[in-house]
């Protein structure tokens, strides 16, 4: 035949078709499909499609995660983007496999952090709070509450986050206030509601008691002094001698009302032989030191070695029974303040690891020394009222009155120098200095918070209480379904329980404006220990209710709530009204009631399938919620509880606004696309903290870019694919069955994963899948028969398997990148009503299972890899431009394996002319790959033409109907 011109076969191929793009454009396109998704109502078809299915073979299985709620007061920061994103993604994959799942969001609207905008707002105009009526004040608070609302629903969905967001959850709406409300009554009538006076945790700048859920720790600088408390009317060398104790807080000093010593301490009698200048102590003091402590005390107060001597050991046997002097006792000015002898005994909490080995004592100002003397029964011999609601000392007590722990700001005040310049000047003083140590702060004001004696209203957690017939403390019951919970990952469990286990009552009680109050009345005259202080009546709290589902907790504080609660079964001048609110976390701690049991759309038994925030809600929102539903329904309110970390930026540092290196969603979505910051999510551990930065992101939008691609490949291939050309799976070719076969391992670890809220597992085995099994080996391969195969068996096959393929990557990944599979799922089926949200997880049959087939494949890859490797260093050396222009010798000592490479088109699968297998040992100079034994590839050239279609060389290329075409080609050109 003559040489001739080539012939452009270009058109005759096979080539993808699709209008689907490789730039996807996200931030420009999502709100499109966000506005589709709304106007097809996606989230309330699937609710429709579960009731139809109700008492069918179809019925879906509810699946109803509750939503922790946000706080209602600011734009969302890249912690809610992650936890929203977590939220969606375990409904969405739960719904996509077989499930009936519900995600009503919701909001935390009262508390403290809204009431204190509004306040900023009027110091701001020059007007006073307590000048407002309280109904308008809390009328402000709504409204701004309400506003944020509005703003953070628009961002959350941004985010592609689905759930009824037209009726979310709000715990200032009348009817969740009403139950609240009513919740709150089920503590006062099942007898564990008290009122009680002990320290808490207090914040003076906002003047209210703290929960630790709303507490943080910072590093303060604090004073420390190194105080003494002589020993009087004791016997022999102890009379007069000093017991020396160690503070951080030389402002609970004046509120001393003992020292407290431990009996496993072992403690000497200290005395001083000799002084430097400027230092407290004298010749001849004799001071009480645990051993282990001496020498350091000794050393802060400046006193050198051989300045002391130990005189002897101190068997506390000798302390028992001894009597001490305050600093302050007989203090001129002090009124008597400090004169009365100070309590000394042991206690427990006692050690010779810190400090001086005794510890000073004021019950009104630390939880182990209340509970030490609550448990004598002296209580009221050593609480004291010194400090105030604002953080001042009460304005009568000698030499301190006026002074502020805190300055107005939250900076130091000057009550401790106060404290500490007196005892100087009575010579109470050893040593002082200054310490940085970790510090509770009010998470809202960021200020210092302080141990402050307060009457406050608690619910008791050691005490019996009934639901129905069930007996039980909250405590006790809460550790008990601590263990009916699966936790995720396991370690919230002991971090709950230890919480749980330790805890104190529960305080419930806020000085503050907004929010639910609690709805009480207190006997006038009454003690709170008498049997009869709390007024518990059904008629009242009916009345209560009623009330509050008409028009709102604000009916509490109207002219005349009182007279109008009380009715005419209750002399209304005979009680008083409580007028403290709720602590927001019992709020936030009482959303099951409201949501799981009191909503068309909860669940049949109020208890949620997940329950699922960060790590801190183990002291907030897991925490409450868990001794709130104990305590009023005898049970947890979760099946199941996931945790998150915190998000650090890229060298794992915690954001901060002042270093500047936060991150805002909205400039993530601004830039990459909401999808791309969900694909971050799915492919962290967020059950540990995670990073996140610019570099991070440009390796998740690189991950994106490969699963597009892999997307688009098979959109152009099944453009035009119809169910006549169906393969079925019995008349398939090894390689397409191995593939199915992947599919039964890979559904088997989706649905798992999703199952066990692991997105990371998820991904990455989706991930690895689509780039490696599929891009990078199957699609490869199939390139050719894709292109160029006429209307054949193996090219009908390839295009059933991408079929299949199709549907399983897009709802696997659908619950990750619901934007992203939203637009390849329209680009095959367009249509006003389509949509891969409304679709579920296709199941897998269990005979495309084959872990024979699958072995067999496992050696034919590995073969493969050695020819490819080998054909790379020859085209590395440019003596080849492509694998095409090979024809290598494969020498294989395995004879199983060099059956298995005999059995399948080898050089298709290699992507080469034409291969040889041979059992002939391979020559020294053969290709290997250390990790492929047995194996070694001889480099040849194929012989003959390239193919101007399919570009193989082939001997027979010349020799057919059409110019410089091959067999196979020829062929498709006349079909």
């Amino acid at each position: 035949m003559c040489a001739a011109e080539p012939v452009d076969y270009k058109d005759t191929l096979n080539l993808p078709k699709t209008d689907f793009p490789m730039r996807a454009g996200l931030p420009k396109r999502e709100p499109e499909w966000l506005a589709r998704w709304e106007r097809i109502d996606v989230y309330n078809r699937l609710r429709d499609k579960a009731a139809d299915a109700k008492g069918t073979d179809a019925a879906r299985t509810p699946f109803t995660l509750h939503d922790g709620p946000p706080y209602a007061n600011g734009h969302l920061h890249i912690g809610h983007a992650l936890n929203k994103t977590i939220k969606d993604i375990i409904v969405r994959s739960h719904q996509m496999m077989g499930r009936d799942a519900r995600y009503i969001p919701g909001w935390d609207c009262h508390g403290l952090p809204i009431e204190w905008k509004i306040e900023e707002q009027y110091r701001k105009k020059g007007k006073n709070k307590d000048a407002v009526d309280i109904v308008e004040f809390r009328k402000e608070c709504r409204d701004f509450a309400a506003g944020w609302v509005d703003i953070q629903r628009d961002e959350f969905k941004r985010l592609g986050i689905t759930g009824t967001w037209d009726k979310p959850y709000l715990t200032m709406d009348f009817r969740a206030e009403r139950i609240i409300a009513e919740e709150f009554q089920k503590f006062l009538m099942n007898g564990t509601l008290y009122q009680g006076s002990k320290p808490v945790m207090w914040s003076p700048i906002e003047q209210t008691a703290l929960a630790e859920a709303e507490v943080e720790y910072h590093d303060k600088e604090s004073f420390t002094i190194w105080v003494k408390f002589k020993v009087q009317g004791a016997e022999g060398d102890l009379d007069g001698a000093n017991v020396v104790i160690w503070t951080t807080t030389p402002w609970t000093i004046p509120s001393n009302k003992a020292v407290v010593y431990g009996n496993d301490v072992a403690y000497g009698l200290y005395e001083v032989t000799d002084t430097p200048e400027e230092c407290w102590a004298a010749k001849g003091d004799r001071f009480l030191l645990a051993d282990k402590m001496a020498a350091d005390v000794l050393g802060r107060a400046r006193l050198e070695e051989g300045q002391w001597k130990r005189l002897r050991d101190v068997p506390t046997s000798e302390l028992e029974g001894l009597s001490l002097q305050h600093p302050l006792a007989g203090a001129e000015g002090g009124e008597g303040e400090w004169d009365d002898l100070r309590d000394f005994r042991h206690g427990d909490f006692v050690s010779d690891e810190e400090g001086t080995g005794f510890v000073h004592c004021a019950p009104s100002h630390g939880m182990e020394e209340y509970e030490l003397y609550r448990d004598l029964g002296m209580l009221e011999q050593v609480i004291t009222y010194n400090v105030m609601d604002d953080g001042s000392f009460r304005a009568d007590l000698p030499f301190f009155g006026g002074h502020y722990i805190l300055s107005r700001k939250g900076g130091e005040g000057t009550a401790n120098k106060a404290v500490i310049d007196k005892l100087v000047e009575v010579g109470g003083l050893l040593a002082r200095g200054k310490i940085k140590h970790s510090y509770p702060h009010s998470w809202r004001s960021k200020a210092p918070v302080i141990y402050r004696n307060t009457p406050q209203w608690f619910a008791a957690i050691d005490k019996k209480m009934s639901v129905g017939s069930d007996e039980f403390t909250i405590r006790d019951r809460a550790l008990q379904e601590i263990d009916k919970v699966h936790w995720t990952p396991k370690s919230g469990r002991n971090r709950l329980h230890s919480m749980i286990e330790a805890r104190p009552d529960w305080v419930l009680s806020r000085q503050r404006a907004w929010g639910v109050p609690l709805t009480c009345f207190t006997k006038k005259g009454a003690l709170p220990t008498d049997p009869d202080y709390l007024l518990r009546n059904e008629a009242v709290n009916a009345r209560v209710l009623e009330a509050f589902e008409a028009e709102g907790a604000d009916a509490w504080y109207k002219p005349g709530a009182k007279e109008r609660f009380l009715g005419s079964d209750v002399d209304p001048e005979a009680y008083d009204q409580v007028f403290d609110i709720l602590d927001v976390w019992f709020d936030s701690g009482s959303t099951h009631a409201f949501v799981l049991r009191d909503r068309e759309d909860g669940t049949e038994d109020g208890i949620a399938d997940v329950y699922m925030e960060g790590t801190d809600q183990h002291r907030g929102w897991f925490h409450s919620s868990l001794l709130q539903s104990v305590g009023t329904r005898g049970h947890a309110p979760y099946r199941n509880v996931v945790t998150h970390g915190f998000t650090l930026d890229e060298k794992g540092m915690k954001m901060s606004k002042s270093i500047g290196n936060t991150i805002v969603p909205e400039e993530i979505v601004k830039q990459y696309g909401a999808d791309i910051l969900r694909l971050w999510v799915a492919q962290t551990d967020y059950t540990a903290d995670q990073r996140i930065g610019q570099e991070i992101l440009k390796g998740t939008a690189d991950s994106y870019r490969r699963l597009r691609n892999t997307m688009r490949f098979m959109l152009g291939s099944l453009s035009d694919f119809s169910e006549a050309d169906r393969v079925a799976h019995g008349d398939m070719p090894e390689l397409e069955r191995w593939v199915l076969h992947r599919l039964t391992e890979l559904d088997a670890t989706v649905r798992d994963g999703y199952a066990k809220f692991d997105f990371q597992g998820v991904f990455q085995a989706v991930f690895t899948f689509a780039t490696t099994d599929l891009s990078a080996f199957y699609f490869d391969i199939r390139k050719d028969a894709l292109y160029c195969d006429g209307d054949t068996a193996r090219r009908r096959a390839a295009r059933t398997v991408l079929d299949i393929l199709f549907h399983r990557l897009t709802t696997w990944l659908a619950p990750i990148l619901v934007f992203t599979m939203e637009e390849v799922w329209l680009e095959r089926f367009p249509g006003e009503d389509s949509s891969v949200h409304l679709v579920d997880i296709p199941e897998t049959p269990a005979e495309w299972a084959d872990a024979a087939l699958a072995a067999k494949w496992a050696r034919v890859r590995s073969a493969r890899r050695v020819v490819t490797a080998a054909l790379e260093v020859q085209r590395r050396d440019k003596v080849i431009g492509a694998s095409l222009e090979a024809a290598p010798v494969v020498h294989v000592d395995d004879a199983e394996v060099l059956d298995a490479l005999r059995s399948v088109p080898f050089d298709d699968i290699a992507i080469t002319s034409d291969v040889a297998l041979t059992d002939d040992p391979a020559p020294a100079e053969a290709f290997r790959l250390p990790e492929v034994e047995g194996v070694g590839v001889v480099f040849e050239r194929a012989d003959g033409e390239k193919c101007q279609r399919c570009w193989k060389i082939l001997p027979d290329v010349g020799n057919h109907d059409h110019d410089g075409v091959c067999k196979r080609c020829d062929e498709a050109l006349d079909a």
